[in-house]
């Protein structure tokens, strides 16, 4: 047997037998067993616990002296061991190890249960109390007082950003990849030569209806004339048969769209085209070619817009929204940024606007009129009078451009839009973004961590450098302006001491206060600190210098260099820029002033609304509504991505509005005519160059509407 292996009680019963032992059981070895069975979970034991034992050590020699062994059957029980039991034993068993099984059973048959008590801090131990002489096994717990409550491991700390970036791709592959590559497989490479050969036939056309009123066409030559543009415009319809599919799928649908006008009106053009045949007379192919182009190119406008958003969604490796706090400040709703959700964009993205429902509301009741106006032709002049009024009116309803004066120029601004990263959630977004609003700034708005540089220190009078960065930089962090990342640095550099400042106060004039262990200390520009009264060396003069005095007396000159960014001269230029848009600062930085901002971005700014500090902190707490929905969204940082995004919604806006209300103007002109005509009898004026100059003279407006969103 190993001598130095440590053996407990029950090891040692197990390597000998349950023999009487020959000699009796001496007081010594009682004591020595004892010591060694409490010394077995010794490594388990704090010392409140090893005192404890010790304790109850005690009480058991005080019980074997209350309660002896009365008889001296129960003495030999205890002595006697079966060799029979011996475990390889090749000498003879001695003295040393003795078997404590019967003294153990007779001391416990005479010690009472002891009942749990109900309060275990209130348990005194006498030393004449009985307790249990059971050995304490490795699986025995110390009778201490437990903590209360159910103990509950730390949670590891998740990376939000991480997981942020996990949930987002995974929303973003489901929803904006998928959808994007379904586009990409259409392609517009199909688009594109449909257009252009719907153009070329429109040139073809035009060019022969121009010969035709110029009476450049021999007489011999109309028949295959009138053939030829009957032919063209079949060719037309059939470059844009998806369209023709479309409007009447959508009339299936309780949906009317320009789609279905035009298949309505090519439906009568077809009809007078064969009229025309036997009539010998030119059909107003021209100006039918046309709207299948401007058709045409809508679809490409609209199919090339989402997938630039798509794009740049499905791209994004960060994604911050902007929505609407309503009330925010004097009535006006506040557009405050906040935590992107591609829902958000994906249910709303391929919304229709109102200015395009009122276009297709009109194109509806267009429809009646002009069939009103052919009814009447038709009944006072002749059925095939009747199917030339209806067709010439339907073409006049509409002029040609109304078919992109939505989607051109939602098309221009997402080219712009897409370089930023910026996507606005359809026609609620541009509704949202629009009216009335306020657009709180920050610091980091308009300088960025990585614009702000310091260039140099200079000290006055006796301070310590130390001290004068430490009280700096304390009276700046208590703020927590943006100059605190700097300061901070400042200090770190120097390894100075952190110190609390209270009793902060903002002076209009543009300075800062505070007291750092019991000494004032006011922080500003050179005016500021010559209106406190504090003399300021003329030879101190520094363009953007971050004064520093303590208790009246100037100590420091910290040189800062702010860097005029494109993003935040760009973004601070398109918002003051709009008239019912007010950037509202929001930032508590003394150095941020009307005339700072005038002289380092170069401009005034009229728009610009610098609430008092109170208020300022006021505006800073106040939140989203839940379940605000974003209006847009930017996965790029900086302050141009996002007023490009505000400022071209309310472009959109207001191109939408202006070109519709324009077409409608112009095709209740056009049907005004048509009334006209028929009601004069006047039919000879309805020639195809007529028809086709009246829709060339409505263009021109209604391109020069649709340019509006690109120089936003």
């Amino acid at each position: 047997m190993d001598e130095n292996k440590e053996l407990s009680l029950e090891d040692i019963l197990k390597e000998f037998g349950s023999a009487p032992a020959e000699e009796p059981v001496a007081e010594e070895d009682l004591e020595q067993t004892r010591k060694f069975t409490l010394d077995l979970d010794a490594e388990k034991f704090t010392e409140a616990n090893l005192e404890q034992t010790q304790r109850i050590g005690e009480d058991l020699q005080a019980t074997r002296r209350i309660d002896p062994i009365e008889t001296e059957e129960d003495l030999q029980a205890t002595r006697r061991i079966d060799p029979a039991e011996l475990k390889g034993a090749k000498s003879e068993v001695t003295g040393d190890t003795v078997r404590l099984d019967g003294l153990r059973q007779k001391i416990t048959q005479r010690i009472p249960e002891i009942p749990p008590e109900e309060n275990p801090e209130e348990r005194i131990w006498n030393p004449g109390d009985t307790i249990h002489s059971e050995p304490f096994s490795k699986n025995w717990e110390p009778e201490y007082d437990q903590p209360m409550g159910e103990y509950i491991p730390p949670q590891p700390i998740q990376f939000q950003p991480r997981s942020r970036f996990r949930e987002l791709k995974k929303k973003l592959v489901a929803g904006p990849e998928k959808r994007y590559y379904e586009l990409w497989e259409k392609g517009v490479g199909k688009l594109q030569a449909a257009i252009f050969l719907s153009l070329l036939v429109v040139l073809i056309c035009g060019g022969s209806t121009v010969m035709y009123a110029l009476d450049l066409v021999q007489d011999n030559r109309l028949r295959l004339m009138v053939f030829g543009q009957f032919l063209a415009m079949l060719v037309s319809a059939l470059l844009g048969y998806n369209q023709l599919i479309e409007g009447i799928t959508d009339l299936f649908e309780k949906r009317f769209t320009l789609n279905t006008l035009l298949a309505v009106t090519f439906l009568f053009c077809c009809i007078d085209g064969v009229i025309c045949l036997g009539q010998v007379r030119v059909p107003c192919c021209a100006a039918f070619s046309l709207e299948v182009c401007m058709s045409l190119w809508s679809t490409y406008h609209r199919r090339s817009r989402e997938i630039s958003q798509l794009d740049t969604m499905r791209k994004a490796v960060r994604l911050d929204g902007v929505a609407a706090c309503p009330d925010y400040m004097d009535g006006k709703k506040g557009l405050l940024r906040t935590e992107g959700q591609v829902e958000d964009f994906m249910d709303t993205y391929q919304q229709v606007g109102k200015p395009e429902k009122r276009l297709q509301i009109y194109g509806l009741v267009a429809m009646f009129v002009a069939f009103a106006i052919g009814i009447f032709a038709g009944v006072t002049a002749g059925v095939a009078a009747g199917v030339q009024v209806t067709a010439v009116s339907l073409l006049a309803a509409v002029p040609a451009t109304a078919f992109v004066t939505h989607s051109r120029p939602a098309w221009l601004l997402e080219v712009r839009l897409h370089k930023l990263g910026t996507v606005l959630c359809g026609w609620q977004g541009v509704e949202g973004l629009s009216g009335k609003a306020a657009f709180p700034l920050t610091f980091q708005d308009l300088y960025p961590l990585d614009a702000v540089r310091l260039n140099g220190v200079k000290y006055f009078g006796s301070r310590e450098p130390d001290q004068v960065v430490a009280y700096a930089a304390a009276v700046i962090t208590a703020d927590g302006c943006g100059l605190s990342p700097l300061f901070q640095q400042v200090l770190d550099t120097y390894n100075g001491r952190h110190f609390d400042a209270t009793d902060l106060t903002h002076y209009e004039n543009g300075g800062l206060g505070g007291t750092v262990q019991g000494e004032s200390v006011l922080i500003g520009s050179a005016s500021f600190l010559r209106d406190m009264e504090i003399d300021v060396p003329e030879n101190a003069k520094v363009s953007y210098g971050v004064y520093v005095a303590i208790e009246g007396e100037l100590c420091g000159l910290f040189a800062v260099s702010y860097d005029k960014t494109t993003s935040a001269t760009a973004g601070l230029t398109t918002l003051n820029a709009y008239r019912r848009l007010n950037p509202v600062l929001v930032s508590d930085d003394f150095m941020l002033t009307t005339g700072f901002i005038r002289s380092k971005f170069g401009m005034k700014p009229k728009r610009l609304l610098m609430p008092d500090f109170p208020e300022r902190a006021e505006l800073r707490q106040k939140e989203l509504p839940e379940e605000t929905q974003s209006l847009l969204m930017t996965t790029s940082l900086g302050l141009a991505p996002i007023a490009y995004g505000i400022t071209g919604a309310r472009a959109l806006r207001t191109t939408s509005r202006l070109g519709t209300v324009l077409h409608i103007i112009g095709g209740a002109v056009g049907l005004g005519i048509m009334a006209l005509l028929a009601g004069l009898s006047a039919l000879e004026l309805l020639t195809p160059m007529n028809v086709f100059l009246f829709q060339l003279i409505w263009m021109i407006p209604g391109f020069l509407f649709t340019e509006w969103t690109r120089a936003v």
